[in-house]
C-alpha cells in the first residue's frame, strides 16, 4: 500500500498543485483503507507524508501555501502502517525539469537505489550496500548524503539497524534472512551538498549549499537467497 499512495502522490505533482494538496492525498487514502499513515505524528511530524523540493532532501512540511512550480524536483516519501506493519517508500519528481544535470542527478539517484538493492542479500555486510551506492553516485561526481541514512523497518517505522548510503565493504552488520530495511540514498548536486542544515521549523532537511537533491527510496526484505522489494511496482525506479 505505501507503493500505492506513494504513486499516486508522485502522479498529482503538476504546477500549480500545493504540497497540502498532496498531503490531502494521503488522508483520503488512509480514510478509504483504514490504514494509517506511517509519519503523521511520529515525533510530532504534522504531515503525513514529506514532500521535500528542489534543495530540500527530506522532511519537508506540506503546506496549502506551497505551490509546486515548472523546474522543480518534488520528493515524496511516505509510509503506511497495516496489519502492525510499516513500508516506507520514496520517490523524485522532475517536473518540467530541463537542466541536464538536475536530470542526470534523479537518473543517478534511481541508479543507487538499484546498485543498493542488488547488493543485498544473506551474509552481506551492510557497509557493502553502502559502498555500492556510493560508487555510482560519486563516479558522476555528486555528493551522498551523510548526515541522515536508510534504517530498518518493521513494527516501527524507523528501527534499527542504520543503512548508511556510503560504507566500506566488509564493514557494518551482516544482513541476516527476514531482515527489513529502507534503502534511501539522497544525492547532492556538489560533493558540498553532503552538508545538510535543518531548518526553523525543525524538520525540514537542506543541503548546506542549497544545491539540488535526489531521493528514492524502497522497502526491502532480506531472503534466504536475495531480497525483495516489498514498495514496488517493479518498474520503479
Amino acid at each position: 500500500m505505501s507503493a500505492e499512495i506513494r504513486d499516486i502522490c508522485a502522479a498529482a505533482v503538476a504546477p500549480g498543485v500545493t504540497t497540502g494538496e498532496i498531503d490531502d492525498l494521503v488522508v483520503a487514502y488512509c480514510a478509504k483503507h483504514n490504514v494509517k499513515a506511517s509519519f503523521y505524528g511520529y515525533e510530532g511530524f504534522p504531515g503525513h507524508l514529506c514532500v521535500s523540493i528542489n534543495d530540500e532532501v527530506i522532511h519537508g512540511i506540506p503546506s496549502h501555501n506551497r505551490v509546486i512550480m515548472p523546474g522543480d524536483l518534488v520528493k515524496t516519501d511516505v509510509g503506511i502502517f497495516k496489519n502492525g506493519f510499516h513500508g516506507d517508500t520514496s520517490r523524485t519528481v522532475a517536473l518540467s525539469v530541463t537542466d541536464p544535470d538536475a536530470i542526470r542527478l534523479v537518473e543517478t539517484t534511481k541508479r543507487c537505489l538499484k546498485a543498493g538493492i542488488a547488493a543485498c542479500g544473506p551474509g552481506v555486510h551492510l557497509g557493502d550496500v553502502g559502498y555500492a551506492i556510493q560508487q555510482v553516485a560519486e563516479a558522476e561526481g555528486f555528493g551522498v548524503v551523510r548526515d541522515w541514512i536508510g534504517h530498518g523497518v518493521g513494527r516501527t517505522v524507523h528501527e534499527d539497524p542504520e543503512v548508511p548510503n556510503y560504507g566500506k565493504p566488509g564493514t557494518k552488520l551482516v544482513l541476516k534472512p527476514g531482515m527489513t530495511i529502507a534503502i534511501e540514498p539522497m544525492i547532492t548536486m556538489t560533493k558540498k551538498g553532503e552538508k545538510t542544515n535543518v531548518l526553523e521549523n525543525d524538520w525540514t532537511v537542506v543541503t548546506r549549499d542549497r544545491c539540488l537533491a535526489a531521493h528514492f527510496e524502497h522497502t526491502v526484505v532480506i531472503t534466504d537467497d536475495g531480497c525483495e522489494v516489498l514498495t514496488l511496482p517493479a518498474d520503479y525506479p
